[in-house]
Formats: C-alpha cells, structure tokens, sequence
C-alpha cells in the first residue's frame, strides 16, 4: 500500500462528498487500484467489487469476474447492499438495517493495518447473517477497525440474499449466495497481498446464516485445505433437501401467479421478490418454522450437510464454535410471541422433534418459574444449535481435531432480551459504540467483555488458539459473561443428553 498525503477530491472514479476523514492510501488488485482512507494506524478499503454486478445477463447466473478499471477507483465509502427489506416491528428496532442502493452489491469491504509486516498479517473473511435474506457489510456492528488495529486483515463481503441468492429455480445453479461466497473467498486469498495479508492465514467467521455458510465453505472441496481456521457463531449446520428448501420459491410463485422458474422470477424486479417474500414469510420463525431462505443439498455445492461432511473433510482446520445462552429470545421477546406460547405448543414441539417427556421435566427442573414459552425456547436452543455444535466438537475429537467451545451469557436489558441471538457481535468486532450494537445492547454494555472475547477471536486468528483448552474428554466451555463466566466443564452436559441420547458424550 502506498499513501498519498495530499487530499484530492474528485480526483478518483466515483468519488463524492462528504469527504472521509484521514489520509489517502492507494493499493493494487487485479482489477485495478483502489483508493481507501487511512486513520488511528488503520487503513479501509470500502465497497470493492469482486464479482460482476449479478443483474442482466449475470441474475440468476453463477458469479463472474469483476470488470477491470483503469483510473484509481474511490473505495473509501460502503457500497451497495443486496436487496432486501428491513426487519419488522420491534425486532427491527433491535436489528437496523443499511440499504444502500446500487447495483454492484457483490462487494468486498477491507481493513488492515497501515504497516504491512515481512510475512503478512492473518485475515479473517466475515459472513454476515440474517437468514439468508438480510444483512450487509455494512453495518456498523461489522466494522473492522478493532481487528486491523490488532493485526488482523478483516474482509467482510456481501452475497445474494433472498430470492436473488437461494431460491430453487428451474434451470437456476443451487445456492447462488454459497457460490457468490466461494468466489469471494477465492478473490480474497488472491488479493490478500495487496491489503498487507498473508493469504496462507486466513479464517473463515460468520455468524447465524453467516455460520451456516462458513460451514458450508468448509466442506467444499478445496477450501479446508486453503484456510488456517474457521469461526461458526450460533449457525445451524444443516442443509434442506431441495423439496423442503424449496417451499418458499413455491410460496412466492404462487403469489405472484407465475411459476418457479428462473425465466419467470428474472421478469420479476428485485421490488417485486422481496414484496412476495414479506407476504409469504409473515409470521415464520427460525425456531417455530415456516417458509425461510436456507441452503439447499446440492451435488455441486453442498452434497451433503455441513454437520456430517465437515468431519473427515476439514479435521486439520481448527474451529471455534459456539451460542448464545438465550439464543432463542430474540425471535420470541419482540413482538410478545413468548408470552403466547402455551403448554400445548411446548408438547406440540417436542413431540415433532422427538424430545422426551423427561427432557422437558429437566429444562423445568433447571429453571423454576419459566414459562412454557421459555421452556420451549431453551429446548429449541439445544436442537437446533448447541447440541449439534457439540456432537460436532465430539467427532473432531475422535479424529483427533481442535476444536473450541464458547457461550455467550450476559444479558441485555434492552426488551428484555437476555443473552439472545447475535447479542456477542458488538463484544467480538469491538463495536460496542455503534448505534446499531447499542440499539441491542443499551448504552451501559461491559467494555471489559468487549475486550476479552475480541482479544480471544484475534489469538484464535493469529495462531488457532483463542486461549482456553480445546475440546477433550472434559469438556470445557469458554462462557463469557453471565453467572458462569469463566471455563466450565461439561455445562449442561445433562440436558444435551437428555435432548439427544445418541450424543457420544459420556456423562461426568
């Protein structure tokens, strides 16, 4: 990277006011040269296409190079963002959204470090979540700041959402927004240099869906193998078969009145989809179910879940993965579904996902005075994403892989929403100051906290080890915050078991 100590304004292809603040600094891709902002030891490069942008000729269509540019392209702002609605009602409040209009939303946005080093820095490639529908690189939660300013390349990209990036389309390739990843990913090992990263250390990270597809990325052939380590926060490590995954292609089909083919949906605007989507999702939950966005079994892309490739496949890659306590409370506490739900929904559930009478005696057991809302949740929790987290861990560690167990315990006091899904976000990134972090967090979240799992999610990217002991036979937990801060040994060993008496993990 080279620094251009002068201002020039307007001097660079798309440039625009207002004028970010810092020093300019200009480095090489492939395509071209960017031109980023560097400040605080930090340099950005914002809104970098990596891909065509997927409109025309390119929706609907595998992802394709980027066209090349030949005068010094400005990157010292955002780009656009994949369509998509924001979140409804009171979970809107609790998860803002950025639109940012355009069409070249298959972007890339870069922080390094002002000072290169001999050998390059590890780069961590981010996955944002949202369901496979919402999201972006964006948001404020996701600035990389704190992790360049600790020696760590960040490259957070965005992909196809929605119906763009996941429906089951005749004469559609499956999991358009997983292939927008993977090329992503390799335009990330490629350009890395140029940022000041070393491209022999990169790990995977996403959270929720994000996770889901950084497993997914793992067990693609020819990843595990490129990558130094992966991070899966609170993802489900599943994939549907294309009948299931399918629903809600059908579903919006159906209302637009024309069938689920890829001629069809490419005469619908973007507008259009995401109208279909909002009427043919309302009311749908991750944890109750309902028409959703998800990856779908795939020959090419994803033969098999990620929960059963991912041993054998990427054993030598080291993972961290964990939850939040409460996770489910960020789908049931906006909007009062949790004060709805009754014992008949409690029994209804658990005798659909096959969890004992006995099981639900000791979640009860465990929390006195919960209600039949929290009962559920806390079981939901555990099925779809604590226990296969570590039915995961257990079978890396019969094949002699590291892997590293994490939960997530304070609790916010914003709408009462407990440790809830992707509350550990603003502790990881640093980004306890964002608007959008606070909007979760309140404005008195422990910057301490902050410090420790940021610190913790650095080491693991500098060396594979984020400072606790790997999994083993006594099963350790790193919890963060909450009243069981600190190492546990099997944490509620007794109620994984209990949810699933498969689990090879032997009671201590």
């Amino acid at each position: 990277m080279t620094v251009d100590r002068e201002s020039h304004p307007g001097r660079y292809a798309g440039a625009s006011s207002p004028e970010p603040a810092g020093t300019h600094v200009e480095t090489t891709i492939t395509a071209g040269t960017v031109v980023g902002v560097a400040q605080h030891g930090v340099a950005r490069f914002l809104g970098i296409p990596y891909a065509a942008a997927p409109v025309g000729a390119h929706r609907f269509r595998d992802p394709a190079p980027a066209p090349e540019w030949a005068e010094p392209r400005d990157a010292r702002r955002p780009g656009p963002t994949a369509p998509q609605t924001p979140y409804p009602g009171a979970l809107g409040e609790v998860l803002p959204s950025v639109e940012i209009p355009g069409e070249e939303f298959l972007n890339a946005n870069v922080w390094a470090p002002a000072r290169p080093t001999a050998n390059g820095h590890p780069v961590v490639f981010w996955v944002h979540g949202g369901a496979f529908s919402r999201g972006s690189n964006a948001l404020g939660v996701y600035d990389g700041e704190a992790f360049a300013r600790d020696g760590v390349v960040l490259i957070a990209v965005n992909y196809r959402l929605g119906a763009e990036g996941f429906s089951v389309l005749d004469g559609v390739p499956r999991n358009l927004g997983l292939r927008d990843l993977r090329f992503a990913l390799d335009w990330a090992i490629r350009e890395a240099p140029a940022f000041g990263g070393d491209p022999t250390r990169i790990t995977l990270m996403g959270e929720s869906a994000g996770g889901t597809a950084v497993a997914a990325l793992l067990a693609m052939p020819g990843v595990a193998e490129r990558v130094a380590g992966a991070i899966i926060q609170s993802g489900p490590l599943e994939a549907l078969p294309a009948e299931r995954a399918g629903r809600i292609t059908r579903a919006q089909a159906k209302h637009l009145g024309v069938p689920a083919t890829a001629a069809a949906f490419a005469e619908q605007t973007p507008a259009q989809l995401l109208e279909a989507h909002s009427a043919v999702s309302a009311g749908s939950n991750p944890v109750l179910g309902g028409p959703g966005f998800g990856l779908v079994l795939d020959p090419e892309t994803v033969p098999v879940s990620p929960a059963e490739s991912l041993p054998g496949l990427a054993d030598r890659v080291p993972l961290l993965i964990g939850t939040t306590e409460e996770e489910y409370r960020l789908w049931f506490v906006p909007g009062g579904l949790i004060t709805r739900l009754t014992r008949l929904h409690l029994f209804l559930a658990r005798r659909k996902v096959g969890v004992s009478a006995n099981a639900v005696r000791l979640f009860h057991a465990h929390r006195p005075g919960a209600s039949a809302g929290e009962l559920l949740g806390a079981i939901a929790t555990d099925v779809l994403l604590r226990v296969p987290a570590l039915r995961l861990a257990e079978r890396r560690r019969a094949a002699g892989a590291r892997s590293f167990l994490f939960e997530f315990g304070w609790k916010t006091p914003v709408q009462h929403l407990g440790a809830a899904h992707s509350l550990e976000l603003g502790f990881v990134f640093d980004t306890l100051a964002a608007p959008d972090v606070r909007a979760m967090t309140g404005e008195f979240a422990p910057q301490a906290l902050a410090d420790e799992m940021h610190a913790a999610w650095v080491a693991f990217a500098a060396s594979g080890d984020p400072g606790w002991p790997a999994w083993s036979e006594r099963h350790p937990v790193r919890v963060f915050g909450g009243a069981g801060e600190g190492l546990a040994s099997d944490l509620r060993g007794d109620e994984a078991r209990a949810i699933a008496p498969d689990l090879s993990l032997p009671a201590r």
